[in-house]
This record gives structure tokens, C-alpha cells and sequence, in this order.
């Protein structure tokens, strides 16, 4: 079995949380400078988050290697309430240790953490996808990240920045997960 690395990338720099958000000048140049970083790695899929923010940090890189974005439902980020909430930080905190706990409309960790999972494991079955991007969020990333690392929780959370790569590597069924250094 061939090693296969995917490269987790959170979005960079955005002007907002909503869906339509898109990147800020400093993000859309932070997505330009991903672009000769991403090139080393020989990646051979893209895969994101249906939101602006997310496809245009990758669309600089998809251009200039010519390898499409495929645009997936599961890699949108978690919505921690439907209501806007005075504490969020504290609540979303919560959810790092009470992995069911749901506030209204919104969905909880375990829930977030299924659905990006779901795109993951579609990954280590394709013999096509070996080096992948997948481009999202932070929370649900950092959902994904404590799943393979359980030192990483809320903390690690915090410490995410925009952009932020991490690279999950599969060789031999073995998984392991590393911030990369660009």
C-alpha cells in the first residue's frame, strides 16, 4: 500500500463567518503565497469546503497546476449555534470535551467530526487520490485534527492561524498528523 498525505489547509484571512464570505487582501495575497509552498507537494486532488472563503485560498494553487477543485458538502464548517451567543467562546469550548452536547441548530462535535470523516475515509479508499488537498475551516478541522491527535483540543484550536497546514499521512495503516512547516 502506497503512503498517502493529505494536506488540511484552513482557509486564509476572511471578511467574515457567513458561507458568501470571502478572503480579505491579506488573504487573497496569503493565497497566492501558498501557491509555490502547495507546489512542492505534488498534490494530485483538490478537495473543499462549498464556501467563497475556502475556494479561493485554494483556486491560485488549482490554477496554476491545472488540477480542479472538487467542491464537497461534508468539508463546510460546523455551525456551533443557529443563535447568535454572547459566551460562544466558552460554549465552543464545551464541545472540545462534551463531544454531543447541541445548542440550537447547530451541530455537535461528534456530528461535525462524522461528516468530515466521511470525506477522509473516501480518501484512503481511492487508489487514484495518494497526495491530497482537502481546504476547510478550523473548528471542523481541529474536530478532525483531535481525532488523530487528542493533544490537540480547544488550545490547539486557538493556536490554528489563516492559512494553516497540516499534514496527515496514512503509510501502512499507521496514521499520523503534523502542523507543516512552511
Amino acid at each position: 500500500m502506497a503512503i498517502k498525505k493529505i494536506y488540511l489547509i484552513r482557509h486564509c484571512k476572511t471578511t467574515g463567518q457567513e458561507p458568501r464570505a470571502g478572503l480579505t487582501n491579506q488573504g487573497k495575497e496569503n493565497a497566492l503565497e501558498l501557491v509555490p509552498i502547495l507546489e512542492k507537494c505534488h498534490i494530485d486532488h483538490i478537495i473543499s469546503s462549498p464556501y467563497k472563503r475556502a475556494v479561493q485560498t485554494i483556486k491560485p494553487f488549482s490554477e496554476s497546476i491545472g488540477i480542479p477543485i472538487m467542491i464537497d458538502e461534508n468539508l463546510q464548517e460546523r455551525v456551533l449555534s443557529a443563535d447568535p451567543m454572547e459566551d460562544w467562546l466558552e460554549q465552543l469550548e464545551r464541545t472540545f470535551t462534551e463531544r454531543d452536547l447541541i445548542f440550537s441548530g447547530g451541530e455537535s462535535s461528534n456530528h461535525a467530526l462524522t461528516r468530515i470523516r466521511k470525506e477522509l475515509d473516501e480518501v484512503f479508499e481511492s487508489e487514484q487520490m495518494q497526495q491530497v488537498a482537502i481546504v476547510s475551516h478550523g473548528n471542523i478541522l481541529s474536530l478532525l485534527i483531535n481525532h488523530y491527535d487528542p493533544s490537540f483540543g480547544f488550545a490547539g484550536w486557538q493556536q490554528m492561524k489563516n492559512p494553516d497546514i497540516f499534514v496527515l499521512e496514512q503509510d501502512n495503516g499507521m496514521i499520523s498528523i503534523n502542523r507543516m512547516e512552511k
